[in-house]
């Protein structure tokens, strides 16, 4: 069975009863993080000329390793889906911490936010995507989903 059609086939067993709708939904947004992301975060990394600037290249190096995961994602689907968790968290801190207080203040705007604010408003996509039904039950709960044959 070749690799692509490994991976586009849902097995319930292999994804541990999530709907393939899910699965198909999450391989998306990798597949958008993988290439358009990785895009902008490797062409800035290897074209950069001057010394980095230590916070600088923490936070790009911290793009390019969510580029790698996220690559990984598209086959591991399941298994890196707390890369997803992590999206929604750092997505929702910005959107509250930053984006709110310029909403309220009317400053809010893609200039004041240096273009951020379309991308982070982008947070609806995994939130969608994810089954919140496996996450409650895999990482707060502790229980298994698989299903039994």
């Amino acid at each position: 069975m070749s690799i692509l059609k490994r991976t586009f086939t849902p097995d319930y067993e292999k994804f541990d009863g999530i709907r393939p709708i899910n699965i198909y939904a999450m391989r998306f947004i990798y597949i958008l993080m993988a290439s358009l992301l990785a895009k902008d975060v490797w062409t800035y990394i290897f074209s950069h000329a001057q010394a980095w600037d230590p916070s600088e290249a923490m936070n790009w190096s911290i793009w390019a390793a969510f580029t790698l995961f996220a690559f990984i994602g598209i086959f591991k689907t399941v298994k890196m889906l707390p890369i997803l968790l992590l999206e929604i968290a750092y997505k929702f801190i910005w959107l509250i911490l930053v984006a709110l207080p310029l909403y309220r203040t009317g400053n809010l705007s893609n200039e004041s936010t240096h273009g951020m604010l379309f991308p982070f408003a982008l947070v609806i996509l995994p939130i969608l995507a994810i089954p919140w039904g496996y996450v409650i039950n895999t990482y707060i709960l502790s229980r298994s989903n698989t299903i039994k044959a």
